[in-house]
């Protein structure tokens, strides 16, 4: 019997606002998020790590936050910056802080490393992420061997066009068959932007409550488990992050 591949189910943007927290922590409750990646900057963020922790859900990665970008009249406009991501310095010095910010918060180092909008994708952020995750012994989304992310499930297209038939439990269902034909030994990272705040100033927000039915599907984890995956957390690939901060 083939064992089963490990699969985590992360959910983006945990501290956005209080109600982004609520369809998060909902679905950690009554569905199949497994981590999540903590924004540190915006105001609801204390109370998403208390929230979490009264509720055992302590797997929680850094989402460094640069920016924030959206689609209007077909073009690309800033919706904030906090940084210039072009600044190398100011970059530098910004994901310290964040990190550092996350630290004094958590009380320990984030399981995971990723970004808003994976502006770390790109340098100089690029290489200032992978030095902060191979300092802390823990996976950047998109550059670890240990993890191989897969992002269909959300509900646009890269040009900010609905999508909403990448929002249903088949789709879903679709990516993990997808995976499972590709025959790797990393586990598998599902991102995903659970939320339940319809006036949330985003290019990406009904979609999140309809990500929040999904997630939250009865039958869901009876599927996935019989597609051969099982759920775990990001402290199952870099257990070091379980320690404080000072590790």
């Amino acid at each position: 019997m083939t064992p089963p591949r490990k699969l985590i189910v992360n959910a983006d943007d945990l501290g956005y606002t209080p109600a982004t927290n609520d369809g998060i922590l909902h679905a950690y409750q009554h569905g199949i998020v497994t981590s999540a990646s903590l924004m540190v900057l915006p105001a609801a963020a204390r109370e998403a790590v208390q929230r979490a922790a009264e509720i055992g859900f302590t797997d929680l990665g850094l989402h460094l936050d640069l920016g924030e970008w959206t689609r209007r009249n077909g073009e690309w406009i800033a919706l904030y910056d906090v940084v210039d991501p072009a600044d190398a310095g100011a970059v530098a010095t910004e994901c310290e802080r964040q990190l550092a910010r996350f630290q004094e918060l958590t009380g320990r180092n984030p399981t995971h490393l990723d970004s808003h909008q994976h502006v770390h994708r790109h340098e100089p952020a690029c290489s200032i992420a992978l030095a902060i995750a191979e300092r802390l012994s823990i996976p950047l989304r998109h550059f670890s061997p240990q993890v191989t992310y897969r992002g269909d499930f959300y509900g646009q297209s890269g040009r900010g066009e609905a999508a909403p038939e990448l929002l249903t439990e088949a789709a879903l269902l679709d990516i993990l068959r997808d995976v499972r034909r590709d025959e790797q030994d990393s586990a598998v990272e599902i991102g995903c932007h659970p939320g339940w705040d319809p006036d949330l100033e985003t290019m990406y927000c009904r979609e999140r409550l309809r990500e929040v039915e999904v997630l939250c599907s009865p039958t869901l984890k009876e599927s996935i488990t019989a597609l051969a995956f099982q759920l775990i957390g990001f402290s199952a690939i870099a257990p070091r992050a379980t320690g404080d901060e000072s590790s």
